[in-house]
């Protein structure tokens, strides 16, 4: 069968497909302009019959205020914090509970994956209390730490069985070249397989850190110290029974999100996997 070389492409099948894109983009893009011009409009205007994205009287008042007159700074650093320890604690134990599924047989092996993907059929409002009980009897209740196994706990089943489905695509034949040249298991594991891994790794990474980074519901019921706030919950102070603050709330989420684009496009390059490609001499 002759495979089609791309560039075989008509001219008006390439602005279709441009056509297309461009739609596709506009359509995720909007939403994001729309928050950012609610950021810029002055006295906290939600709805406007104009579509201009830079509103007349622009302002960034709102960006101003978050940080002034309240503690966004904190929350920032909390949610930092707190994010950063999820993503160091999941991209450490899925990498070498991964590999222990994928290369090792044991006592209860096809049990505890099914187990663990199991986890990922419940919503996360199930967990609460179970988690709420036990962070209580551990005395880490309303804290830093009780958040963050909180959050590791939620994230690992799905990491785990990522890793472990990169390493199976892992020619074993590299831990036996490995092993005759005198590496021990965990030589073997951290200096051959462990640097392959990077594509599943920034996978688990980011996914671990923008699970914690953005979730709300779990922190408003683990957290209850004003001083231990995250963003989300920090968000939601702008939002009271009687009004909401949309320019502060446009202004926080656009904050929020920044950090999350820098980290996707520092590592988007790791993004891509076949790293192994060509390290198997035929």
């Amino acid at each position: 069968m002759k495979v089609r070389n791309p560039r075989d492409v008509s001219t008006a099948g390439k602005v279709g497909i441009y056509v297309t894109l461009t739609l596709f983009s506009l359509f995720a893009i909007f939403p994001i302009l729309q928050v950012f011009t609610i950021s810029l409009r002055p006295g906290d205007k939600l709805l406007s019959t104009s579509l201009e994205i830079i509103p007349e009287g622009a302002t960034f008042q709102s960006y101003v205020t978050i940080f002034r007159d309240h503690p966004f700074a904190q929350w920032m650093l909390n949610s930092v914090l707190v994010s950063g320890v999820v993503t160091l604690v999941s991209v450490a134990l899925a990498s070498t509970a991964g590999y222990a599924f994928s290369r090792y047989k044991f006592w209860g092996r096809d049990s505890g994956m099914i187990i663990l993907i199991a986890t990922q059929m419940f919503p996360v409002t199930m967990l609460l209390l179970p988690l709420f009980i036990m962070l209580i009897q551990l005395g880490i209740y309303d804290s830093y730490s009780g958040l963050i196994v909180a959050y590791s706990a939620t994230a690992l089943p799905f990491c785990i069985w990522q890793m472990k489905g990169f390493y199976d695509t892992i020619p074993r034949s590299l831990e036996e070249a490995a092993r005759i040249d005198g590496c021990t298991e965990v030589q073997t594991f951290w200096k051959v397989i462990f640097p392959l891994a990077q594509p599943a790794l920034v996978i688990t990474a980011l996914f671990s850190f923008m699970s914690a980074w953005s979730e709300y519901l779990v922190a408003a019921v683990l957290i209850q110290d004003p001083a231990l706030f995250t963003l989300p919950m920090g968000l939601k102070a702008f939002q009271s029974d009687l009004e909401v603050a949309w320019g502060l709330y446009s202004a926080g989420a656009i904050v929020v999100s920044i950090p999350v684009v820098i980290l996707f496009v520092a590592l988007s390059r790791y993004l891509v996997s076949g790293l192994t490609l060509g390290s198997v001499k035929e």
